[in-house]
């Protein structure tokens, strides 16, 4: 899974063994349903959509747009920034085709103003290197902005084996995959849904003596 859905493809190829589900003000549970744009082929492709994602800011201006055409203005108050300073990462998501821009429409001062849309071509691009740290900290500031009466999280430690490692991870990505698809409520509220497997350094056995 990738930025502009529950966050980074299946879970995120580097899954293993706590999982957060989080309310944040953002994004659905949804992504565009129809075909979505396929990653780059080539590695020097992969590596621009890759650097193109490894900013926490971007990652959010994707969860912004996700489901509802956003100017730089408006993702800019959002976000709390400089329009100039969100303008430069929109243009950035806009070239690799991470965003598209929607038709222009007047603004309240008669400005033109261009709304611009998450294509939903995240969700199967990889983030490489320092990708799942950009994803966490896009969370916790999305987190941090939520009711925490409206948050619902749990953690839970296991022992498994490689198969089931693999199940776990498998049986996740089918759940995100199976309400990824699913049509947006028009009156629904959004919801933003986190998820993370990994290795428990803390629990292997003790280096013997």
């Amino acid at each position: 899974m990738t930025p502009d859905h529950a966050a980074p493809s299946a879970p995120h190829s580097a899954a293993a063994a706590a999982a957060a589900a989080a309310a944040a003000a953002g994004r659905g549970a949804h992504a565009p349903t129809a075909d979505l744009p396929t990653a780059g082929d080539s590695v020097a492709e992969r590596d621009a959509d890759a650097r193109a994602l490894a900013s926490t800011v971007r990652v959010r201006i994707l969860r912004i747009c996700l489901d509802e055409p956003r100017t730089n203005k408006e993702i800019a108050q959002l976000l709390g920034k400089n329009p100039a300073t969100t303008l430069h990462h929109v243009r950035t998501l806009v070239a690799r085709g991470f965003l598209t821009a929607q038709p222009a429409r007047t603004g309240a001062r008669g400005a033109r103003e261009v709304p611009y849309l998450a294509t939903g071509r995240s969700w199967t691009t990889d983030l490489g290197p320092g990708g799942h740290q950009v994803l966490l900290d896009a969370f916790l500031e999305e987190l941090s902005a939520a009711d925490p009466a409206r948050v619902d999280m749990g953690r839970l430690g296991l022992r498994l084996d490689a198969e089931g490692r693999d199940e776990l991870s498998r049986r996740l990505n089918e759940v995100l995959e199976d309400f990824r698809q699913r049509e947006p409520v028009a009156d629904g509220e959004p919801w933003s849904v986190f998820v993370a497997i990994h290795h428990d350094t803390s629990r292997d056995p003790r280096p013997s003596a």
